[in-house]
């Protein structure tokens, strides 16, 4: 059993002429320690299984089970403590508060934080992540890799066990795009995280444990053959 395990889930919009199928029948689990990520072309149904992993969305059919305990059934208080307290949030604009230093993001998560005991340091996320110099700053100061920095320190500070990241480096170069991935990597493997990262960047598969795609709403796991024919077709 492991952090995150899917079993036969999918998700349909609309129904009957007009029903859409945006997942079909798919499985899929994360592990603790693991760093996963979905590639895939726009559309193809990336972003619809993030979000019923990260349960703010409900599948149309199947099992969504979260340590091993199935929330398809959740009322909407279990699932809104479930996504706060065990997922972090990475999105491809980092969504910081403008009004907000760095400092402040943070501090707006404690006003709803009410378990404040398993929050990790503040002063260590920031270390960790090279930010410390940054307090004080607001968004439209930082860089784009800064602010993507930020947004994961963010993320991390509730200690969650599951890490979501949707195209957390669609607008970075790829510099900054190879750190962001390289620091989700770390994450993962050094603090026992389960990370999961959409992205339609095949440059950014060198770090990742587990390679899946996704086409047509239809999730396939790569081995080591596919994650070279994928790269190779990229070239």
């Amino acid at each position: 059993m492991g952090l995150v395990d899917l079993k036969q889930v999918t998700k349909v919009y609309g129904s009957g002429h007009t029903a859409v199928t945006a997942l079909h029948p798919t499985d899929f689990s994360l592990q603790a320690g693991e760093f996963a990520t979905v590639i895939g072309p726009s559309g193809s149904g990336k972003t619809t299984l993030l979000t019923i992993i990260g349960s703010l969305q409900q599948p149309s059919s199947g099992q969504v089970l979260i340590n091993g305990q199935d929330t398809t059934n959740f009322s909407e208080h279990q699932r809104t403590d479930l996504r706060f307290n065990t997922f972090g949030f990475i999105l491809q604009g980092s969504n910081l508060i403008p009004f907000l230093t760095v400092a402040d993001q943070l501090a707006l998560v404690d006003r709803f934080n009410h378990h404040k005991q398993h929050k990790m340091s503040r002063d260590s996320l920031f270390t960790m992540l090279g930010i410390t110099d940054l307090t004080n700053q607001y968004p439209s100061a930082l860089s784009g890799g800064e602010r993507q920095r930020v947004a994961i320190a963010r993320a991390l500070y509730n200690d969650p066990p599951i890490i979501l990241a949707d195209e957390p480096t669609a607008s970075l170069d790829t510099s900054r795009a190879l750190q962001v991935t390289e620091l989700l990597a770390t994450i993962a493997h050094k603090m026992d995280r389960g990370v999961v990262m959409i992205t339609h960047d095949t440059r950014l598969l060198g770090s990742v444990d587990t390679v899946y795609e996704m086409r047509d709403g239809v999730l396939t796991k790569q081995d080591a053959a596919g994650v070279k024919k994928i790269r190779a077709a990229a070239i």
